[in-house]
C-alpha cells in the first residue's frame, strides 16, 4: 500500500470516529500540509464517501450523518480482539437473540485475517476453556435491549410486556435505573410504577418495550448492580437457609457471593458452639439444597446448620459418601 493511499485510509478512519475534525488537526495527524488534506478529502468524495465541509473559524470536515460506513479497517491485533470479544460474549450468554449477527460478524472477520493470525486464533480457541456455560434461557431481543437502554439513559418511563417465572403475563410501567449482566443473563432494575416498589426483571422475558412521555429521578443509594444482587439474596425461594460459619468475609464470599447469601457478624452465646470466637451469620434462599453440601465442604471452615433440618441431613449424607469412597480407594 503506497503512503498516499495509506494516509487516505487513515483520514477515513479519523472521520469514522465521529464529530468534526479541523483541517489543522487532520494535517497534524496525517503529517501533511493543509492543501494535501483537501486533496485526500477529494479522493474520498470521488469514492462516493460523503465527506461534508464544516464552515466557520474552526471549520473542517465530517462524514454525513446516517452514512452507512464502508467495511472497517482493522489491524491484526484489532481483528483478533474483536473476534475474541465475540467468542467470549457468545459463550457467556451476553448476546442478543440474533445469534446469526454474532456468527456472520465472526465469519466476515475470519475471512480477511492473514493465515498466520487465523492459525494463532484457532490455536487459542482450541486451548481455551470456560468454567461455566451460558444459561439455557433465551437472551434478550436486541430491540428490547436498546429501548430499555434508551429509557435508562434519558430517565424516561418504559412500558414493558413481561412473562413471569410462573408463566403469567403482565404489562408494567418501569422507571428503569440500569441494565445489569449477571451470570450470563441480562436484567433491568427499577421501580414498578404501579406498586411503587423496586423490582428486577429478566430482559429475555420482556416481549416488548416502548418509552413513554415524562421523566423520573433515580433515587440515591446503591447502584443497579448492587440492587440486583441484593434482590437475589432476599428473593422468595423454596428453602430458607441459616448457617453460622467460622471464617472471614473474604473466605465465605469466595464460595457464597453477595448475589447468593447475606452475611452478618455473629457472636455465639456462652455454651454455644464457638463461644468466644468470631463467627459470621449466613442467610440465603434456594430452590434446591443438593448444591450446598459440596460448597460448604469446599469452604474448609467450621460451620453450623441452623435450618432447615433437611440441609443438615444432606450434609451428613454427603460426608458419609465421601468417607465411603475414601475407604474404597
Amino acid at each position: 500500500m503506497s503512503r498516499p493511499t495509506g494516509r487516505v485510509l487513515t483520514l477515513l478512519e479519523l472521520l469514522q470516529s465521529g464529530g468534526s475534525r479541523t483541517v489543522a488537526e487532520l494535517a497534524d495527524r496525517l503529517g501533511v500540509e493543509a492543501r494535501t488534506v483537501r486533496r485526500y478529502v477529494n479522493q474520498l468524495i470521488d469514492l462516493d464517501v460523503p465527506v461534508e465541509s464544516v464552515r466557520g473559524r474552526y471549520g473542517g470536515y465530517r462524514l454525513a450523518p446516517g452514512y452507512r460506513l464502508p467495511p472497517l479497517m482493522l489491524s491484526d491485533d484489532e481483528a483478533l480482539a474483536v473476534l475474541l470479544g465475540l467468542v467470549a460474549g457468545r459463550r457467556a450468554g451476553l448476546t442478543t437473540t440474533q445469534h446469526t449477527a454474532n456468527e456472520t460478524a465472526s465469519a466476515k472477520i475470519r475471512r480477511v485475517l492473514p493465515k498466520h493470525i487465523a492459525r494463532r486464533l484457532d490455536a487459542l480457541l482450541e486451548s481455551l476453556a470456560f468454567t461455566e456455560q451460558p444459561g439455557e434461557s433465551g437472551t434478550p431481543d436486541a430491540g428490547v435491549l436498546l429501548a430499555v437502554a434508551d429509557a435508562v439513559r434519558h430517565r424516561r418511563p418504559v412500558s414493558i410486556r413481561y412473562t413471569g417465572r410462573d408463566g403469567r403475563r403482565s404489562e408494567r410501567t418501569l422507571h428503569a435505573y440500569g441494565i445489569v449482566s449477571h451470570s450470563g443473563r441480562w436484567y433491568v432494575t427499577g421501580k414498578d410504577a404501579r406498586i411503587g416498589e423496586d423490582r428486577t426483571f429478566r430482559l429475555d422475558r420482556i416481549a416488548d418495550a416502548r418509552t413513554l412521555p415524562g421523566s423520573f429521578e433515580v433515587p440515591t443509594g446503591p447502584g443497579p448492580a448492587e440492587r440486583v444482587l441484593s434482590g437475589f439474596a432476599t428473593a422468595e425461594y423454596r428453602h430458607e437457609v441459616t448457617l453460622r460459619i467460622h471464617g472471614t468475609v473474604e473466605q465465605i464470599r469466595a464460595h457464597l457471593p453477595s448475589g447468593i447469601a447475606s452475611l452478618l457478624e455473629y457472636e455465639p452465646a456462652a455454651g454455644e458452639v464457638g463461644a468466644g470466637e468470631r463467627w459470621l451469620h449466613v442467610e440465603l434462599r434456594a430452590e434446591r439444597l443438593d448444591w450446598l453440601p459440596p460448597v460448604l465442604a469446599s469452604l474448609d471452615r467450621p460451620f453450623v446448620v441452623e435450618r432447615p433440618d433437611e440441609l443438615r441431613d444432606r450434609v451428613i449424607e454427603f460426608a458419609d459418601r465421601l468417607a465411603s469412597r475414601a475407604h474404597r480407594a
